[in-house]
């Protein structure tokens, strides 16, 4: 196995190194380290982006860091190096150890080899560097395709409903709404196949569904002939009249160390082959020793390659002891979060959670590889308290759809039952995003401002890697200020700006970026001419 990866400007330096290209020296007089964790797990965390900053004085003592990201530079010029652990995060890989020393007093850092690739990318700029570095990082394992990546899919389960109203003619007005609004996926959760889950909603008194060994029924996933008697293909092939693609929900087999992997490449291929499927969500995965995440590997490698690149996967991370972010970064976006309208508890949706969840995110995760969630605003009202002021009621209809328009948008929902208020609302948005979208992810998105707290401005700059015109999205949270300014000679050379959406004003003096978004909870959508 590898222990290094370089990647630089040019292309990818792919000879594994030899243990002295293990240490990395600086002569900086003022180094600085940055050293990023995260967290995985979202049904049980909100909080997923953790960074820690040390000045690198002679005096400080070793450290040993286990981290997926750690960045070391020079405090005065911004030039720095990068370090990427292609890896489970640290609490879920099944071999622990530590990722690097780092000797201060003698002004290096020591790769360890503990198994994990490591990945080293050279940057300049700062903090601004870092956010470029990681994207291209990512963007060298898996680049950015239009019109497979950064696609505004749609599932079902959000609702809070699970596989209750799974069945062919839902469905195909799933298809018919889907088209309507401008979904690009129409995608299946848990309850398209003959099999039940532990999830299921058709689970009868004191029946146990499945949550791993799904093979020892070799009937488990054929398509439901109850739900499905004509099987999925009227509802695949309605998608693609409507000029949309289709995904699945699966559950690869975790049992006896995944050892029916080639089983689940083989049945997802067909399914690719022969019905058209391109997206699966892949969920329940358990990562739990060195041969199931090898083996786990290989079945994400087989359909790749059985697939030419065609297939796409979101990785769910929101429980057990799952790939993460950078486990296998190579195969499509990460499934970040399950989060619901619902009265039975207290986990709600809130839109300026998962923006502050996506916006920290975006610091070291390429934003096109961030799967993230805007749900019904109109369901269930009652579930929040009369005077919640950050309710999704709240927020403007479109500035909802907004906060996710810079990931990769997850409609978790049912469109049919969208209000029409709602659908009317989204559907220009969603127009124009898509005219744009590709130039959005074809450089690099940057959050700025404040980290969302509800309160704040905050959002995102995507910069071109070349000539091209950049993009600012900003939001007002609640607060007094209407204006907001933004200093962009740090991301890109612009002298004209153009309100897209949103409600608001913008101009461009001196390289700052100045706006105005007179309602709370708005916000403004810009193009930056060069």
């Amino acid at each position: 196995m590898k222990k290094i990866l370089c990647i630089l400007a040019a292309g990818v330096c792919a000879g594994a190194l030899n243990a002295a290209d293990e240490t990395f020296a600086w002569k900086w007089t003022h180094p600085k380290l940055t050293v990023v964790r995260l967290q995985d797990q979202t049904d049980r965390h909100a909080e997923l982006y953790f960074e820690t900053e040390y000045l690198l004085a002679r005096c400080e003592q070793k450290l040993e860091l286990t981290a997926p990201a750690v960045f070391v530079e020079d405090a005065l010029s911004g030039e720095g190096v990068a370090f990427f652990r292609v890896a489970p995060l640290p609490a879920s890989r099944p071999v622990k150890g530590i990722d690097y020393r780092v000797e201060p007093g003698a002004r290096r850092l020591v790769v360890v080899d503990n198994g994990y690739p490591c990945v080293r990318v050279p940057y300049a700029g700062g903090a601004v560097g870092r956010v470029r570095a990681a994207t291209d990082f990512q963007r060298r394992l898996r680049a950015y395709v239009p019109g497979r990546d950064g696609q505004f899919l749609t599932n079902t389960w959000g609702d809070g409903n699970r596989d209750a109203c799974i069945n062919e003619a839902f469905l195909l007005r799933e298809v018919a709404a889907g088209a309507e609004l401008g979904v690009d996926v129409i995608q299946i959760d848990d309850g398209w196949q003959k099999g039940r889950t532990a999830n299921s909603a058709a689970l009868k008194k004191g029946e146990k569904g499945s949550w791993s060994s799904f093979w020892h029924d070799p009937e488990f996933w054929k398509a439901d002939p109850v739900r499905f008697p004509h099987g999925l293909k009227p509802v695949v092939d309605a998608a693609k009249a409507k000029g949309m693609k289709f995904g699945l929900w699966y559950g690869p087999d975790s049992s006896n160390e995944a050892e029916h992997w080639e089983k689940d490449v083989a049945l997802l291929l067909g399914l690719h082959r022969d019905l058209g499927v391109d997206y699966f969500k892949l969920d329940s995965i358990k990562s739990e020793t060195p041969l199931a995440l090898d083996r786990q590997k290989r079945l994400m490698q087989g359909l790749l390659d059985g697939s030419q690149g065609r297939i796409t996967v979101d990785l769910d991370v929101t429980a057990q002891v799952r790939p993460g972010y950078y486990g296998f970064p190579e195969v499509g976006p990460v499934f970040v979060e399950n989060r619901y309208i619902r009265l039975r508890d207290g986990r709600l949706w809130y839109p300026h959670q998962t923006l502050r969840a996506f916006w920290s995110l975006a610091h070291v995760v390429d934003p096109a590889r961030l799967r993230m969630e805007v749900l019904n605003p109109d369901r269930l009202p009652e579930a929040y308290p009369a005077d919640d002021p950050l309710a999704p009621s709240r927020w403007p209809k479109d500035a909802l759809f907004a906060t996710v328009m810079f990931a990769s948008p997850l409609g978790w929902f049912e469109i049919q039952n969208l209000a029409p208020a709602t659908a009317a609302a989204w559907k220009p948005l969603v127009a124009t995003w898509k005219k744009h979208r590709d130039a959005v992810h074809a450089g690099y998105v940057h959050p700025v401002g404040s980290a969302p707290d509800g309160v704040a401005w905050t959002g995102f700059v995507a910069a071109p890697k070349g000539d091209g015109d950049g993009y600012a999205l900003l939001f007002r949270e609640l607060n007094d200020r209407a204006a907001f300014a933004l200093d962009l000679t740090p991301y890109l050379r612009t002298v004209r700006a153009e309100v897209l959406a949103g409600r608001g004003t913008a101009a461009v003096e001196g390289g700052v970026l100045r706006v105005s978004v007179p309602a709370k909870l708005d916000f403004v959508w810009v193009r930056l001419a060069r």
